[in-house]
């Protein structure tokens, strides 16, 4: 965990009203893709940061654990879901007893953990058959590729939103028993502007800079969004890239 990571614990309660979800498209692929519903599987959501995603595990009638290794985000997260067990935890150790969880899943944290040692942590406590899911909203449009472009040369430390993630080869490396599939789902959402400079906001190297240090460099972005959407109206398009690993079944005879 590095203190980009923690950095969230500042702006937890500005992370959980501007970041955005994520698809029902989204579910309904890993339900497909792990062979069950979600409704009564146990689930360990790693990351889970202040409970976007637990939320909707939730609402698709999982049963959930939320894993949060900073205390501001887990604190927001108990706000938000006081009837979520949280723990506080990263993924590379993972308090649970072997075989504890149908799935374990990262929305958007994945890429914080060392995976040589939160694979080989995600398959012990997966019972057999269980899986290993991990997805990130990646922007996905011309002007939020020309937005990351200007951040990167403005903005210290930036490494953009839904960074790219080589999870095939990461997680064949860490586990090569495992089976992996991949799928990449599009959505948009429409939010004001001041919605998404908020959600602009949120990024890690934003929170880093603290308030002082960010509000001239999300005031030159409120000029150039401007002249995109002079309504005030920002359509924001994503791709989820969606990684399913499945654990072996147990051997049989």
């Amino acid at each position: 965990m590095t203190d980009f990571a923690l950095s969230f614990d500042a702006i937890a309660a500005q992370y959980a009203s501007a970041r955005p979800g994520y698809p029902a498209e989204l579910f309904t692929t890993v339900e497909e893709l792990t062979g069950a519903p979600l409704t009564g599987r146990r689930v360990l959501d790693v990351g889970a940061g202040t409970g976007i995603a637990t939320r909707q595990l939730l609402d698709r009638g999982a049963r959930v654990i939320a894993v949060e290794p900073g205390p501001g985000m887990g604190a927001q997260l108990h706000t938000t879901l006081p009837q979520v067990p949280l723990v506080r935890a990263t993924g590379e150790a993972l308090p649970f007893a072997d075989g504890r969880a149908d799935l374990v899943t990262y929305a958007q944290s994945w890429h914080w953990t060392d995976p040589q040692r939160s694979v080989p942590e995600a398959l012990r406590v997966l019972r057999p058959g269980g899986a290993l899911a991990l997805w990130w909203n990646v922007p996905d449009s011309p002007w939020s590729a020309a937005q990351e472009k200007r951040l990167a040369t403005r903005v210290p430390g930036h490494h953009g939103f839904g960074v790219a993630v080589d999870t095939e080869h990461l997680i064949k490396d860490a586990a090569p028993a495992t089976t992996r599939i991949h799928r990449r789902l599009t959505w948009t959402r429409e939010l004001t502007l001041d919605a998404h400079l908020a959600h602009l906001g949120s990024r890690s190297y934003f929170a880093a800079l603290g308030p002082d240090g960010a509000a001239p460099l999300l005031a030159e972005e409120r000029e150039h969004l401007l002249r995109i959407f002079p309504d005030g109206q920002v359509q924001e398009h994503y791709t989820v890239e969606l990684t399913v690993a499945l654990k072996p079944p147990a051997a049989t005879g």
